[in-house]
């Protein structure tokens, strides 16, 4: 088992919205459903919404943007962090003037 992983040697995914890799996961020691990943949105319009039965926490690296957590919205830049409770819908953009909004993110189960 490996304890340590990098951004450089990871794969990354996509949907609509955004690209994602996966860090931290069981691999690599987390225990109990804890993954760790990274994302990039370049796309200035909210994708469809994600919705998981477990939080997930965001922190902002770069970029500047919008999050929609349930009803409420609000501007994103580096160095905010927030919360999605479990079963809340939530989406994030970037302002068209930004560079991609990277955000390092958490997925932990509500137990």
């Amino acid at each position: 088992m490996t304890y340590h992983n990098h951004e450089d040697a990871i794969e990354f995914g996509s949907s609509p919205g955004h690209q994602y890799g996966l860090l931290i996961d069981e691999r690599h020691g987390a225990v109990n459903g804890v993954r760790v990943g990274v994302s990039l949105y370049d796309e200035t319009d909210y994708a469809s919404p994600g919705v998981h039965e477990f939080q997930e926490t965001f922190y902002v690296v770069t970029g500047r943007g919008r999050a929609k957590i349930g009803e409420q919205e609000f501007a994103i830049r580096p160095g905010s962090a927030f919360v999605a409770p479990a079963g809340t819908p939530h989406a994030i953009r970037r302002e068209p003037t930004s560079e991609p909004v990277k955000i390092i993110w958490s997925h932990a189960p509500c137990s």
